[in-house]
């Protein structure tokens, strides 16, 4: 494990923002490490509102989108809502067709089957709309790849609005509308919104030709949190903006899908580390164990007993996909001894009979163990198809674009991707995808990192520090927890390993004359030795609150030490 401290940021930054917002020089400090070195920046980041969203119609073709789902309400056209089996899909397709149908009724969605059609757009998604009267189809997260599908709907007087936010190719589909931050020729102002959050901004924009306000689309965003966070966007702009009053929302008045998802996590607040490791997992396994449609039927279902039955059904698919994917990824760690790469730049492995539907969460698993660029294939149909993930600061698109010429079709972003290739293409896929990554990666990025953002005190730890930093929430990509340094620590001997396997540290340890603090290491009992006989250690952490038995103290959450 890498340990990296934060460059010190600007001194005058710094003391301009101490002045002006009366903090002490952490907070202005970790402020400035952020980015913000101004007033009204500060002002926004710590109390942002709806009315700091940018305006929907920045977005190209916006226009176009909103006059054509218009002319399709006055002529009482049949309107499909199509989306990935994903949560940034599901959820998309649940806020655009719960908005909608609020209005009206010609409303009815699709969710292509993972195994049947695979990822995006499908041929026989555009057939159900055809057999189905439906002329006009509006996809999110996924269709800017779409050319061939587009023309096909076309060809059978079906008219596309896409809302994606994945990287276009050479071609933009000749659709109705294209909506994506990320085309060359759009200059919205933050390129960063998931699929959800383009379909978040064309239902503003369609509200406000209804006279309705953003505060009046305040419901939907528990939706749009979710996706957020389970996709990993930045929280930063605009998704920051819609991540913090979604969690209102879940918090308060989730919608019965959702409340229903929540009784079994129990969990008393979610914050977006929650959404992401609780109600994320669970949605999503919907899609990779039945079908996205329960996870549609789920999120707009409007009744609390009907939704309670469908998620108790997606609370068992999220059983049997945690068996799955820990079977699964045994076997693929098995594979990689078998084989003798353990000493790779790459993990790329594939077995015909593996589960399409948590390949993504093995290549994740894989991370765990060999920290370097993944991908996992198995069988689908007459191809094979993968998940691919990627480590800190490595652009996995791109190394996947650049051995595209053994691939039969690819998309995703920095962070992750899938692809479908034949299957005597496979070798020479793994052998490529080797060679990029070998010749183009830091060597570096191989040891998982730590960046720290400052070295402290134990002595500086206050609640008011705790107060100030919960205003830092939500944390998430791009404005991540506060991770400290704190240097020749001693346990003050209650150092012991807890929970299943004894696999977590526990310690309490002071800095000098400091207090006491509680110290929790999930995963770390391999660092119990390193603590003990008074002898002194430096420890990286962030700081928290813990709740025992109704008391709540201030406890130091361990990620190294040495």
């Amino acid at each position: 494990m890498r340990w990296n401290i934060n460059s010190k940021p600007n001194p005058s930054e710094v003391r301009h923002l101490m002045d002006v917002l009366h903090v002490d020089e952490l907070i202005a400090q970790l402020l400035v490490q952020r980015g913000i070195t101004t007033y009204e920046e500060a002002k926004g980041f710590f109390r942002p509102t709806l009315n700091d969203l940018h305006n929907p119609y920045l977005m190209k073709d916006m226009e176009q989108a909103v006059v054509r789902i218009e002319q399709a309400v006055n002529n009482r056209e049949n309107i499909l809502v199509f989306g990935d089996y994903d949560v940034d899909g599901t959820t998309a397709v649940s806020l655009m067709a719960s908005y909608l149908r609020s209005y009206y009724p010609n409303v009815a969605t699709y969710i292509p089957d993972r195994y049947t059609e695979g990822y995006g757009v499908s041929f026989q998604g555009i057939d159900f709309a055809e057999d189905n009267g439906m002329t006009l189809i509006i996809a999110l997260d996924c269709g800017i790849k779409s050319i061939d599908h587009v023309n096909y709907a076309k060809a059978k007087g079906i008219d596309f609005i896409i809302c994606d936010h994945h990287r276009p190719g050479d071609s933009i589909p000749d659709a109705i509308a294209v909506l994506d931050p990320k085309r060359e020729d759009c200059s919205y102002p933050y390129d960063e919104l998931c699929g959800c959050g383009v379909g978040f901004k064309l239902i503003q924009a369609l509200a406000e030709r209804r006279g309705q306000t953003v505060f009046d689309l305040v419901p939907y965003l528990d939706l749009v949190a979710t996706a957020i966070a389970a996709d990993i966007v930045p929280i930063t702009g605009e998704n920051r903006i819609l991540a913090k009053f979604g969690l209102e929302v879940i918090n308060s008045s989730p919608r019965p899908g959702l409340k229903a998802l929540l009784s079994h996590a129990k969990k008393s607040v979610f914050t977006i580390t929650e959404v992401v490791f609780t109600i994320a997992p669970r949605i999503n396994a919907a899609g990779r164990i039945k079908h996205g449609n329960a996870a549609v039927e789920l999120l707009t279902s409007l009744n609390l007993e009907q939704a309670i039955e469908f998620a108790n059904a997606i609370e068992q698919h999220n059983k049997d996909r945690r068996e799955l994917d820990k079977a699964i990824t045994e076997e693929a760690l098995r594979q990689i001894q078998d084989l003798n790469e353990t000493e790779r730049y790459t993990t790329v492995v594939y077995y015909e009979e593996w589960h399409k539907g948590v390949i993504g969460i093995v290549a994740s698993r894989l991370i765990a163990t060999y920290y370097r660029p993944t991908v996992v294939f198995t069988k689908s149909g007459d191809q094979l198809a993968a998940s691919a993930r990627s480590i800190n600061d490595f652009d996995l698109y791109e190394a996947i674009e650049a051995c595209s010429e053994h691939l039969i079709q690819f998309g995703g972003h920095k962070h992750a991707a899938g692809m479908t290739l034949l299957e005597e293409n496979y070798p020479a896929f793994k052998a490529a995808f080797e060679a990029f990554v070998k010749r183009s990666i830091d060597p570096n990025l191989l040891v998982p990192e730590i960046l720290i953002d400052a070295e402290i005190n134990l002595t500086d730890v206050s609640p008011k520090l705790i107060r100030l930093l919960k205003q830092f929430e939500p944390f998430g990509p791009g404005n991540m927890t506060p991770i400290f340094l704190a240097k020749d620590l001693i346990d003050t001997g209650y150092g012991k390993c807890i929970g299943n396997d004894e696999a977590h540290l526990k310690l309490s340890v002071k800095q000098g004359q400091s207090e006491i603090f509680g110290v929790i290491g999930f995963g770390l009992r391999e660092k119990l030795s390193l603590t003990q006989n008074r002898q002194k250690f430096d420890a990286v952490f962030c700081l928290e609150e813990n709740e025992f038995k109704g008391t709540v103290s201030l406890q130091l959450r361990l990620k190294d030490l040495r």
